[in-house]
C-alpha cells in the first residue's frame, strides 16, 4: 500500500503534486475512476492522489467528498496524509481540512504551509504574497468561481473551519526545528488543531517538516504540494531507493563571507562537522598525514547520524590564518606550492571519506582550488553539468572514475548571499531525496 495519500481539491493540482513526488523518485498514481479502481493497482506505488473536484462545490458537498475519500485511502501504512489546496487559497480550504481531521481522528492535526516559492507564492507575517503582491490585490480577488478577497491565511481558514488555529511566523522559525516543535506541541495542548506557518523558501519548508517529525505529532500536510513533497522526502523511502544518501561539504576557502554563510547554515540544522588544523598540513609529511587521518576518522565516526557532514579549515577564523612567509623560506618554494599542500589535503580527506562510506552521494565544494583538488583526488575527468543553483554555483555529477555519478555543487567562496550554502545544500538534498 502507498505510504503517502494526497486528497486534492482538483485534478490538475493533484497531478502537479504527483509530478513533484515523481521528481523525488516516488511512484505516484492519480485515481480517476473509483468504480473501476482495484487495490492491486497500488502494488509498488509510493503515493496515491485522489482528486475530489470540490473547489467550487458547496461546503457541505466538499466536506462529504473529502471525508469519504480520506476514509477510502486511510491505512496504518500511510506515513504522510496530505490535503492539497489551491496555491492562492481558493475553494473550501477550511472545510476540507476539517473533513480530513474528522475522518482521521482526534490525534491528528493539520499543518498549513501554503507556500510555493518557485511559483512566487510565499507567506510572510501570516499574509500570502503572490510575486510580492498581497493576495487580495491580485486577480484572485475577482476570480469568478472562488474569489479570495483577503490576504491573511489564518482569516481565510478561520472563516471556513470549526477548528482552533494557531499561527507561527518567521520569528518562530529562527531558533530551528526543535524550538518550533515545542511551540507546536504547546499550541496543540492549548486546543489548536490547525497550525499555520509562515514560509518563504524551501529552507523554511524543510525546517517546518523537521519540526513536525521532531514533535511526534500525527499531521496532515496542507499545502499546494511542495510541503507534502518535503515531508514525504523525509518520511517515506521510495521502493527503488536503498541506503539513505549523505552529503559531504568541503569548505576550504578563508573568505569572510564563507564564514557568514556557514554560520547561517549551522543555525538551520544539525551537522556532523570537523575543523581542520590547517597549519598541520604544511608542517611535515608526518603531521599532515596525522591531521588528514584525524579529520577523516572524526567524520566517519558520526556521519550516519546526520544527513550533512562538513569539513572546514580553521582559516575562517582570522586569528588562525597562516603567515606563509616562514614556510616558503623553509621549503624554498613559492606560495602556490605551499597552498597546494593544503588544497591537496582537503581533496584527500574527501576521497578517504567517500571510499570508507559509500553512503556519501553528494558533495558541496567551496573554493576554486579546493574543488580542483577534490575532483583530482576523485579521479574524475570532469563534471557533467546539469544546472545552475544560483549565480556562480553549478550542479552536476562526476563523469567517470571510482565515484562516477556522485553529485556535486561547486561555488566560489566569495559568491552568494548569506543563505548561499543553505540553498546549495537544500538543492543537493532534493536531488538525493533526503
Amino acid at each position: 500500500m502507498p505510504q503517502c495519500a494526497v486528497i486534492a481539491d482538483d485534478l490538475t493540482g493533484g497531478n502537479a503534486t504527483g509530478v513533484l513526488l515523481k521528481q523525488l523518485n516516488y511512484r505516484a498514481i492519480t485515481v480517476l475512476n473509483t468504480e473501476n479502481f482495484k487495490p492491486e493497482f497500488l502494488g509498488g506505488c509510493d503515493c496515491v492522489i485522489y482528486p475530489t473536484d470540490s473547489r467550487s462545490l458547496s461546503p457541505e458537498e466538499a466536506y462529504r467528498r473529502v471525508y469519504d475519500s480520506t476514509r477510502l485511502l486511510s491505512s496504518p501504512e500511510v506515513k504522510v496524509y496530505s490535503k492539497r489546496i489551491d496555491s492562492t487559497l481558493r475553494g473550501n480550504v477550511g472545510v476540507e481540512i476539517d473533513a480530513m481531521l474528522d475522518c482521521l481522528g482526534d490525534d491528528y492535526v493539520a499543518v498549513l504551509a501554503p507556500a510555493f516559492p518557485s511559483s512566487g507564492r510565499v507567506v510572510c507575517g501570516g499574509y500570502m504574497l503572490v510575486n510580492g503582491i498581497p493576495l487580495h490585490k491580485t486577480d484572485i480577488a475577482i476570480d469568478p468561481k472562488s474569489p479570495v478577497k483577503i490576504s491573511e491565511v489564518a482569516a481565510v481558514v478561520r472563516s471556513q473551519s470549526k477548528n482552533q488555529l494557531s499561527s507561527f511566523y518567521l520569528k518562530d522559525l529562527m531558533d530551528g526545528p526543535q524550538a518550533l516543535a515545542q511551540s507546536m506541541l504547546a499550541a496543540v495542548k492549548s486546543g489548536s488543531r490547525i497550525l499555520s506557518c509562515d514560509c518563504i523558501s524551501q529552507d523554511d519548508l524543510d525546517l517546518i517538516a523537521d519540526a513536525c517529525i521532531c514533535s511526534g505529532l500525527k499531521v496532515v500536510a496542507v499545502c499546494p504540494g511542495v510541503f507534502t513533497a518535503t515531508l514525504t522526502r523525509k518520511l517515506v523511502k521510495p521502493h527503488e531507493q536503498q541506503e539513505q544518501a549523505r552529503i559531504l561539504a568541503v569548505v576550504g576557502t578563508v573568505h569572510p563571507l564563507a564564514k557568514v554563510q556557514l554560520d547561517e547554515f549551522f543555525l538551520s540544522q544539525q551537522t556532523n562537522r570537523i575543523e581542520v588544523n590547517t597549519v598541520e598540513l604544511i608542517e611535515s609529511p608526518e603531521r599532515r598525514e596525522a591531521e588528514i587521518a584525524r579529520v577523516t576518522q572524526g567524520i566517519l565516526e558520526h556521519y550516519s547520524q546526520y544527513s550533512v557532514s562538513v569539513v572546514t579549515g580553521d582559516g575562517l577564523q582570522p586569528e588562525k590564518r597562516i603567515n606563509f612567509a616562514p614556510y616558503t623560506a623553509r621549503y624554498h618554494c613559492s606560495l602556490d606550492e605551499v597552498t597546494a599542500l593544503i588544497n591537496g589535503s582537503f581533496g584527500e580527506i574527501a576521497r578517504r571519506i567517500l571510499e570508507a562510506a559509500p553512503a556519501f552521494k553528494g558533495i558541496y565544494s567551496s573554493g576554486g582550488d579546493i574543488t580542483v583538488e577534490v575532483c583530482r583526488k576523485m579521479e574524475t575527468s570532469g563534471i557533467d553539468l546539469a544546472d545552475e543553483v544560483l549565480p556562480l554555483a553549478a550542479f552536476g555529477s562526476f563523469m567517470d572514475g571510482p565515484f562516477k555519478g556522485v553529485k556535486i555543487i561547486t561555488k566560489g567562496g566569495s559568491q552568494g548571499k548569506s543563505d548561499a550554502i543553505s540553498r546549495c545544500i537544500a538543492y543537493l538534498k532534493r536531488s538525493l531525496y533526503i
